[in-house]
């Protein structure tokens, strides 16, 4: 039987997809075969404007991977639309996604997933060579913005797990993007050290105006976010806002 909440949460937003920010109608997406093919999201919508900072819960298996794979360009749904202020990915080819996905879009990983090899500031410059960005490009405000320019010289061996994961929030910025997708960004850390990554990602969010969707297990982090919403079986309930 279908739980009501989640056909409302699906039914409430428009068929046309807003401009700005990560817009997600009626996505679905099978994967496996014969016996042991699922529905990793079943007719998901999804808005989540510029400056927002959205948090999805819920349990392992639900769905929140498939779905921070298609908002990132990095799978295409099977059916649905995704849209990335305005412009629908499903009309870009392979090459003018993976362009696209690298401009618009940044991804801040469970362990940091840094070069071992580069400091700090290197791991943004090398994201700003690999974009194309201006030449003059200079690191140190954007490391001082996630208070990590006293470490712009280590490299990330040198750096503890919290460090890490300034960085590679920083690192998701370099190109300006325009939605930051986080993937259990708490999950090698402490309980302090957690809230400390989970309200710097909510500064940065506010701060760039980044439409930012966070998947999380941490329920103790959920107050930085604007809204939570819960994923089951992958279908998505209505937003909860939380401040």
């Amino acid at each position: 039987m279908t739980n009501p909440m989640f056909s409302a949460a699906a039914a409430s937003l428009a068929d046309t997809p807003q401009t700005t920010g990560l817009s997600i109608r009626h996505a679905v997406m099978e994967l496996g075969d014969g016996d042991t093919r699922v529905r990793a999201l079943d007719d998901v919508s999804l808005d989540v404007a510029p400056g927002e900072f959205l948090a999805i819960v819920g349990p392992s298996g639900s769905g929140k991977s498939s779905l921070l794979a298609v908002a990132g360009a990095l799978a295409a749904p099977d059916s649905g639309t995704v849209t990335i202020n305005g412009q629908d990915l499903s009309q870009l080819s392979q090459g003018k996604r993976a362009a696209f996905r690298l401009s618009n879009i940044g991804f801040v990983f469970q362990s940091g997933n840094l070069v071992p090899a580069l400091t700090a500031s290197d791991q943004l410059r090398l994201v700003n060579r690999l974009s194309g960005g201006p030449k003059t490009f200079d690191p140190m405000a954007l490391l001082e913005s996630v208070g990590m320019a006293h470490r712009a010289g280590n490299r990330p061996g040198q750096l503890s797990g919290g460090e890490r994961q300034r960085v590679g929030i920083a690192r998701a910025l370099v190109t300006g993007a325009k939605l930051l997708l986080v993937d259990e960004p708490t999950a090698a850390l402490d309980r302090a050290r957690s809230r400390e990554v989970v309200e710097l990602l909510a500064r940065q969010s506010h701060e760039h105006g980044v439409a930012t969707v966070m998947v999380t297990h941490d329920h103790d982090v959920l107050g930085y976010c604007d809204s939570v919403v819960e994923m089951v079986d992958g279908r998505l309930g209505a937003p909860a806002p939380v401040r």
